[in-house]
């Protein structure tokens, strides 16, 4: 192949930066890397997503500890994919806490998705000999969880498919900030691997409609004010709405997947390609995209070996 396999080759780091939004909401945010959020309740600490490693762990428990030494309580996995769950040992939390429908991705392809994530982008997963194992929570809900952290109210949501079919985002009603998981990824590519793209812009009109007032997305600066979350949320729905035109057009002439990628590439480079990780995203964004196009709901398990096969067939 010409170029290295997905982003092996992106060893650069990136700047991490703890910032508040609200009385009680962080951001931590790596410049397009996975972000994670922080919710400081009275009497503890609920972080949503959890790092790829326990050792990259480290570096936000570090900058939790600047501002608090209340305990963690909870960690929020706002998905299943590896780089957003394998850090949870770290933080030795009462509970974890997914959607059922993120619970039974683990299940069906979490040892896959591990070991094709990794492969795929080695160098967000520092220390990976760290992680003890698969990520498993202790609470899992359907629908709707409401967490009392003291008198702070923390609304727990599954309000739709979009980045999967189980996007669990953290809301707090009283302050407007929105932890939005990959639901919502903002000035960074977008991962539609794994992706219900059909569903993905409805579900965001539904978090348009909690009108937050400050935002931290799965990826991209946090958004600290309302004009600027609603702004990712627009980012985050037209690119989707785009990708899968592109490829419904591409399928209905009976082009194949190389074509459709070209197709694809050709009209949305121009708007996204200057974006962190957009070159790592899209082949397996346009060869999701391909499937739903042809009839494939329930996304195709990524593995190592599938990532190689899809790789050769678009270069």
């Amino acid at each position: 192949m010409s170029k290295a396999f997905a982003s092996k080759a992106d060893m650069t780091a990136k700047k991490t930066t703890f910032e508040r939004l609200s009385e009680h909401g962080w951001a931590y945010t790596a410049e397009g890397d996975p972000n994670s959020g922080v919710i400081i309740g009275d009497d503890g600490v609920m972080v949503v997503d959890a790092t790829a490693t326990p050792v990259m762990a480290q570096d936000l428990i570090a900058n939790i500890r600047k501002v608090t030494d209340k305990p963690i309580k909870y960690v929020v996995l706002s998905h299943y994919h590896a780089v957003r769950v394998l850090g949870a040992s770290a933080y030795k939390a009462e509970q974890i806490i997914a959607s059922k429908p993120t619970y039974e991705l683990i299940v069906e392809r979490g040892k896959e998705d591990w070991q094709s994530e990794y492969e795929r982008f080695p160098r967000l997963f520092q220390n990976a000999d760290s992680v003890p194992g698969l990520t498993w929570p202790t609470m899992v809900f359907e629908k709707n969880m409401t967490v009392h952290m003291g008198k702070l109210e923390v609304n727990l949501m599954q309000i739709g498919p979009g980045h999967t079919r189980g996007d669990t985002i953290a809301w707090l009603p009283s302050e407007g900030t929105l932890f939005s998981g990959d639901l919502v990824e903002y000035n960074a590519g977008i991962y539609t691997g794994d992706a219900q793209l059909e569903e993905w812009p409805d579900t965001l009109d539904k978090l348009r409609a909690l009108k937050p007032t400050s935002l931290v997305p799965g990826r991209g600066p946090a958004l600290k004010n309302a004009a600027d979350s609603i702004k990712a949320i627009d980012f985050t729905q037209n690119f989707v709405r785009q990708l899968l035109a592109c490829a419904k057009e591409g399928v209905a002439a009976g082009k194949d997947l190389k074509q459709v990628y070209a197709d694809t590439r050709a009209r949305l480079d121009p708007v996204y390609g200057s974006f962190p990780i957009y070159e790592h995203c899209m082949p397996f964004d346009v060869s999701r995209a391909y499937d739903e196009a042809s009839g494939i709901k329930n996304p195709r398990i990524w593995t190592a070996e599938r990532d190689m096969e899809m790789w050769n067939s678009i270069a």
